[in-house]
């Protein structure tokens, strides 16, 4: 009976893997079929599309803005949110939904209700710098609600109350509890929170678009125009990058620390032994 039900669990495994990974995997095949066909019906596969990525002006700039985005909102991301919600559950536990209904609720605003709304003070933020990077500013009001949900799931899942009182009573710093304590006991929620920042970033249209900045997406469309082809192939390009990373996070693990084997210990049975508050005699007096 149970090895029956494991091989239907098996067979039930394997089937949502396959139906998930055809629902991700046959897109991306279908682009990258089309970015390598030729300019006629009859004519050759080629990978002239892909090529033109390298060569294509104002593409090359773009891909390193939008890497550049992606680092600085992660980095803000985890500054801004991660200190606050521990101070949140260590010392403001009764806000905690307060703080949860605020980074949730860029979920609710239409991206372009958020532009419209922080376009005032990006002009008034102009006047100083015309950089792509301050989009970062509001790439991460944009990701608060993953990052917070992914961050969550992590501080959840440690006794932090107690790991820092342990920090603080042997005269740790908060800093230090920070970067030595937390931190290195919730790796992979923060890696899944940064992922699904840089995600994001990558994948973002509407912001830099009615902002006038020209990151990946807007410069993809503008390629769009002119070459289908090559727009396409940078856009398959983007999501391998984005499953690589996923494929990265899944192998990080946390660290294993062994634990030393004890020392051999020989017992006299000669001599009388003392368990759990009785004596008893020696071995062969009963």
């Amino acid at each position: 009976m149970n090895r029956s039900r494991r091989i239907k669990l098996q067979v039930f495994r394997i089937t949502v893997f396959v139906v998930l990974g055809a629902f991700f995997l046959v897109p991306v095949g279908a682009m990258f079929e089309f970015s390598t066909r030729g300019n006629s019906i009859n004519a050759p596969r080629t990978l002239e599309a892909w090529t033109q990525i390298a060569t294509t002006p104002g593409l090359g700039d773009a891909i390193v803005a939008s890497l550049e985005l992606a680092a600085i909102t992660s980095i803000l991301m985890l500054v801004l949110v991660l200190p606050t919600m521990v101070w949140v559950r260590l010392r403001l536990p009764r806000i905690s939904r307060i703080v949860e209904f605020i980074c949730l609720m860029p979920l609710t605003v239409p991206a372009i209700a958020l532009v419209v709304g922080v376009k005032p003070i990006f002009i008034w933020i102009s006047n100083f710098t015309d950089s792509i990077l301050v989009l970062s500013l509001g790439y991460v009001i944009l990701v608060l609600p993953y990052s917070y949900r992914a961050l969550d799931a992590g501080l959840s899942a440690i006794d932090l109350k107690t790991l820092s009182e342990a920090a603080r009573s042997l005269g740790a710093g908060w800093g230090t509890v920070m970067w030595r304590v937390v931190v290195p006991n919730m790796p992979s929620a923060i890696l899944n929170a940064c992922l699904l920042s840089v995600a994001l970033v990558l994948g973002e249209y509407t912001f830099a678009n009615l902002m006038n900045y020209e990151n990946l997406q807007v410069a993809i469309a503008y390629v769009g125009l002119t070459s289908a082809g090559t727009s396409i192939a940078v856009a398959v390009a983007s999501l391998i990058f984005a499953f690589a990373l996923l494929l990265i996070l899944s192998f990080v693990r946390r660290p294993r620390t062994g634990v030393a084997a004890a020392d051999p210990v020989e017992l006299d049975l000669s001599k009388p032994l003392a368990l759990s508050g009785a004596v008893y005699g020696r071995v062969g007096n009963r």
